[in-house]
Parts: C-alpha cells; structure tokens; sequence
C-alpha cells in the first residue's frame, strides 16, 4: 500500500498577530499548488484560541517535505513569519495511509 507522510501542528503566534501569521501561512500554500509532492497543506484557527494556528500537512514523503523547505523564496517567508511566532504547540507526524482528498492509495 502506498502511503504519505503526514503532519500536523500547532504555531502559537504573538498576541495580535495571529491573522498575520495565518496569512503567511495561506501565502505557503498558494506557493505549494505548484509543488506535485505536497497533496495537502491546510490552515485552521479555532474562534475560542486567539493565537492558535493549526497546520495539517500531507505530502509523497519526508524528503519532499525536507526539501520544500530549502528555497529562496520558502526562506524568505518563514524569516517573515519568525518574529510572529511565540511557540509551537502540539506536534504530530504521521504515515498517512488516504482519505478524501488524497490520492488513492495503490498496492504496493
């Protein structure tokens, strides 16, 4: 069976930052539209956490999530987003095995 890698975590930004750091983040996953390897990455917020930002991310494998991280212009946004980051919270990686939204998974 074909499976992804999988990630999801939690930035906590600074106080009244949080809709900046989001829009960076949505600026993210407009660039990856153009990057096969990433099959989703999907920003939340919850009403009730004024700085929580929770990021769900699947991609072909670790390596292609690795090396999203390595260009010029990737670079330049996460030193934008830096400074409106106070933490992170919860963090979990995951061997995605499909779902909606996903490619099927093939036998492998």
């Amino acid at each position: 069976m074909t499976t992804y890698y999988g990630l999801h975590g939690k930035f906590n930004a600074v106080d009244g930052a949080r809709d900046e750091l989001a829009a960076i983040l949505l600026e993210a996953a407009t660039a990856l539209q153009k990057n096969p390897d990433c099959l989703l990455y999907v920003i939340h917020v919850a009403a009730d956490d004024p700085t929580g930002i929770w990021v769900t991310e699947a991609w072909t494998n670790q390596q292609a999530h690795a090396d999203s991280l390595k260009p010029d212009d990737v670079r330049a946004m996460i030193a934008r987003a830096r400074p409106l980051i106070a933490g992170f919270g919860e963090r979990a990686e995951f061997q995605t095995l499909g779902g909606k939204g996903l490619p099927a998974a093939s036998a492998a």
